[in-house]
């Protein structure tokens, strides 16, 4: 399965697909990454006269990018036009460390913990560019053909 075939599965569009492309894919990993355009709807009120990217943009797109993506990745051999994947985030626990600002290209790295029964549980990091640790902790969902 192609980057482009990944990222067209996503149940995701403008202006909520936080993935613009993936560096590196297997079956234990994904690597990715996602540039925060200056016009993003949320910044207009996150904060007055200071924008900074919401906790919960962050870890949606360290979801799309840590679990979803990987865990069409995982269901590829059981996905086609006819089988979307279904997707459930299911519990996540994270840690932030720095803020993310407009323009600003961020990375995330997500390594599986498991996969088993549908359910998908993944360390993920997001890094900014340069290399700073921005975010990091634990990422959960129910994944199905």
């Amino acid at each position: 399965m192609t980057v482009s075939e990944i990222i067209a599965l996503l149940p995701y569009q403008k202006p909520f697909l936080f993935v613009d492309g993936i560096e590196a894919i297997s079956d234990e990993g994904i690597t990715g990454h996602y540039t925060f355009n200056k016009d993003e709807t949320f910044y207009k009120g996150h904060f007055k006269d200071n924008p900074i990217t919401p906790g919960v943009i962050l870890t949606e797109c360290m979801a799309q990018i840590g679990l979803v993506c990987l865990g069409i990745y995982l269901l590829k051999d059981e996905l086609n036009s006819e089988h979307q994947p279904q997707i459930a985030l299911t519990a996540h626990q994270m840690d932030f460390y720095l803020p993310v600002f407009p323009e600003e290209k961020v990375t995330v790295i997500s390594e599986k913990e498991v996969f088993r029964f549908n359910k998908l549980k993944c360390k993920v990091q997001l890094l900014n560019e340069k290399g700073e640790l921005v975010a990091r902790g634990i990422i959960s969902g129910m994944m199905k053909a």
